[in-house]
C-alpha cells in the first residue's frame, strides 16, 4: 500500500503546484521527522519560497489548501508543521493493507516481464571458500531473492574460471604429485582433498631448481595453449580438478544457502569460437596498440589510464577478454545483467564496460555491486590454517556450534522436556547460527569493509538476527492452534502501537522494490530491525489472546498474521531463517 500512498501523495502535491503556476520538477516528497504522525511529507516549501515571496510555512499552508484529499486514493488528515506538509494515510490504508499482507506471498510484485542474470560469487576453482570472500555470494544471493520478489525472472549464474595460468598450475600439479607426497586434507570434501595438490605446486615452483622449474612451466603453458586451441582431450584434463573442486566449493556454499542456476565456463567461450570473434574486433577499434609484447587498448581518452591488454604475444588470451565475450552472451539472452564482484576489481569492470560499448552495446544493461572484504578479529576462537585463512565451513560450524550453546543456555527444565526436542535444539542452532552469520554480513553497506564478531551476531536482545527471528517465532507463538477468521474489522486497530506496525508492514513492498532497483539489500536488514522493534512495542502494549472482546482479539491476531507473513519474507529476501520456534 505504500507504493500506491507515495504515488497519490505525489500526485497531489504536483497538482496543487500546478493550480499555482509552480514547477513540479522536485515534489521534496521524504519521511517525516520523528514524532510527527504522518506517513510522508513533503518539503517543497523550502524549494519554492524565494521564488513566491513568501515565508516556507505560507508556501506549506497553500500547497496544503489546494488539495483535497477525498480526490485520492488512501490519503487521509493533511497538516502542516512549520514548511512541511504532512500526509497521514485512511483508514482504507490500514484496512487494505492488513488484507494484502494476509497473503503468505505478501511483498511480492507482480511480474516485470524483464529477465535479469545475477553473477556472483564466482571463486576461482582452487580450493576452499575463504571468510574473506564470503560476502559474495551472500550479497549475491539477496539481490537474486530481492530481484525475484521484485517480479523478474532472475537466472543466478556462477561463472567459472576454468582457464588461465591457475587452472593450467593446478592441473599440472594433480597429475604430477603422488597421494604420498601430500599432507592428509583437513575435511572429507574434494575441495579440501584436491587443494593439496595445488598447494604442492605452487610450493614446488617456489623452491625448485631452474631447470625443474623452467621443465614444469613448460608443462603449464602447454596445458594453457591447449585450451586456447580448443584440444579436448586438454580441456577433459582441466576439466576433471575443476569440476571436482567446484563439487565441493558448492556443498559449502548450499550451507548458507546459496545455489545457481547455471554455471558458465569461461571456456565455453573459447571453445565456441566467442573470445576468437571478440578478439578480431578489439584489434580493429583505433584504441588498439601493440605494445610491451601484448594487445591493447588504450583507453586513456575514455578516462581510463591503465591499458587493456586483451592478447599475450603467445596467443593466449586473458580473464577480461574472455568475460567480454560472457557478457556479450548475457545482453543476448537477458534485458539486464547484474555482476557481484570484490572491490579489488573495480578496475577491471571499468576496462569491461568501456569496451563493451566501444563495441556497441548498451551498458545500461550492465550493474555491478562492489563489496569489500570480511575480517574476523584476533581471539575470536577460529583457528587459522597456516597458508589457507579461514575457511568458511569454519566460520559455519562455529556458527552452528556457538548458537547451539546459546539456544541451551536459555532452556529451562521444563522447555527441554516438553516443547524442545534435540532435535529441535538442532535446527535451531543451525538456523540462527547460519542466519547470524548471513544476517550480520549482508546488514552492512557492501562497499564497507566489516569485521565480524560473534557477539553483536549472536546477540538475541540486539539488533542481530536473533533478535529479528525471535519475532517471527513469536508471532508463530502467538498463532499456534488459533484461527484468524476471514473477516475482521481492520478499525478496531488504533492505538498508537497498531498503526506503527500496520504502517510498518505496509512499506515492505516498497523496500523490496527499492533493493532491486539500487542492488542494496542491506536496506532489508534495516528495515527488519525497525520492524521487530514496532512489532515488540505492539506486543508489549497490545495482548492479542487476552485481548478485551472477541472482535478485537480477532483483529490483532490478523495483524500478527499479517507481521508474522512479512518479517518471514523480509528475512526469506536475505536468505535467513525465520524459524517456526526458538
Amino acid at each position: 500500500m505504500f507504493i500506491e500512498f507515495r504515488s497519490a501523495v505525489e500526485d497531489a502535491v504536483a497538482a496543487a503546484l500546478t493550480a499555482r503556476d509552480l514547477p513540479t520538477d522536485d515534489l521534496g516528497i521524504e519521511e517525516p521527522p520523528e514524532g510527527v504522525d504522518a506517513v510522508l511529507a513533503s518539503s517543497v516549501a523550502f524549494r519554492l519560497a524565494g521564488e513566491v515571496g513568501a515565508p516556507p510555512p505560507q508556501v506549506a499552508a497553500d500547497v496544503a489548501e489546494e488539495i483535497d484529499a477525498d480526490e485520492y486514493d488512501y490519503l487521509g488528515e493533511i497538516t502542516t508543521q512549520g514548511p512541511y506538509v504532512n500526509f497521514a494515510p485512511s483508514d482504507d490504508y490500514y484496512a487494505d493493507t492488513l488484507d494484502a499482507a494476509s497473503d503468505s506471498e505478501y511483498g511480492q510484485r507482480p511480474p516485470t516481464g524483464e529477465s535479469v542474470v545475477v553473477e556472483h560469487t564466482s571463486a576461482n576453482p582452487t580450493g576452499p571458500v575463504h571468510v574473506g570472500r564470503a560476502r559474495n555470494p551472500i550479497i549475491g544471493d539477496a539481490i537474486a531473492n530481492a530481484l525475484d520478489y521484485a517480479g523478474y525472472d532472475v537466472e543466478r549464474h556462477y561463472y567459472v574460471n576454468d582457464a588461465g595460468r591457475q587452472m593450467a598450475l593446478f592441473t599440472w600439479a594433480y597429475e604430477t604429485f603422488d597421494e604420498a607426497d601430500l599432507p592428509e586434507p583437513e575435511r572429507d570434501k574434494p575441495d579440501y582433498d584436491l587443494v593439496r595438490y595445488y598447494r604442492k605446486g605452487n610450493s614446488y615452483l617456489e623452491d625448485a631448481d631452474e631447470a625443474a622449474t623452467e621443465a614444469a612451466e613448460a608443462e603449464i603453458e602447454a596445458i594453457m595453449q591447449g585450451l586456447e586451441a580448443g584440444d579436448e582431450e586438454t580441456y577433459e584434463r582441466v576439466t576433471e580438478v575443476v569440476d571436482t573442486v567446484l563439487d565441493g566449493m558448492t556443498q559449502t556454499l548450499s550451507r548458507l544457502p546459496a545455489a545457481f542456476d547455471e554455471f558458465v565456463k569461461e571456456t565455453r567461450f573459447m571453445r565456441s569460437g566467442a573470445t576468437d570473434d571478440v578478439i578480431d574486433r578489439l584489434q580493429a577499434l583505433d584504441e588498439a596498440v601493440y605494445e610491451d609484447d601484448a594487445w591493447q587498448l588504450d583507453l586513456s581518452e575514455h578516462g581510463i589510464e591503465k591499458n587493456f591488454v586483451f592478447l599475450r604475444s603467445d596467443g593466449t588470451t586473458l580473464y577480461t577478454t574472455r568475460d567480454i565475450a560472457h557478457h556479450e552472451w548475457k545482453f543476448e539472452h537477458y534485458d539486464r545483467a547484474v555482476t557481484v564482484i570484490g572491490e579489488d576489481h573495480k578496475l577491471t569492470f571499468q576496462q569491461l564496460n568501456e569496451t563493451l560499448g566501444l563495441l556497441g552495446h548498451d551498458t545500461e544493461q550492465l550493474d555491478q555491486q562492489f563489496y569489500s572484504w570480511v575480517n574476523l578479529p584476533d581471539g575470536e576462537g577460529m583457528s587459522t590454517r597456516e597458508g589457507t585463512g579461514v575457511d568458511l565451513d569454519d566460520l559455519l560450524d562455529e556458527a552452528v556450534d556457538r548458537a547451539r550453546a546459546e539456544v541451551e543456555s536459555r532452556m529451562d527444565d521444563r522447555i527441554r522436556e516438553d516443547d524442545l526436542t534435540e532435535e529441535d535444539v538442532e535446527r535451531i542452532a543451525r538456523q540462527v547460527g547460519i542466519g547470524a552469520v548471513r544476517y550480520d554480513i549482508v546488514a552492512k553497506q557492501p562497499t564497507k569493509t566489516i569485521t565480524f564478531e560473534w557477539d553483536r551476531a549472536l546477540d538475541f536482545e540486539a539488533q542481530s538476527a536473533p533478535y529479528v527471528q525471535y519475532v517471527h517465532a513469536r508471532c508463530r507463538g502467538i498463532l499456534d492452534g488459533e484461527s484468524v477468521p476471514a473477516e475482521i474489522d481492520a478499525d478496531l486497530l488504533d492505538t498508537p502501537e497498531e498503526r506503527d506496525l500496520l504502517r510498518t508492514i505496509a512499506r515492505f513492498p516498497a523496500v523490496v522494490t527499492e533493493v532491486a532497483e539500487d542492488l542494496e539489500p542491506h536496506r532489508v536488514a534495516t528495515y527488519t530491525r525497525t520492524f521487530a522493534e514496532r512489532f515488540n512495542a505492539f506486543y508489549r502494549e497490545c495482548p492479542v489472546l487476552t485481548a478485551e472482546n472477541e472482535e478485537l482479539r480477532d483483529a490483532r491476531l490478523a495483524l500478527v498474521a499479517a507481521a508474522a507473513h512479512t518479517i518471514g519474507n523480509a528475512l526469506d529476501v536475505l536468505g535467513v531463517a525465520a524459524p517456526e520456534s526458538m
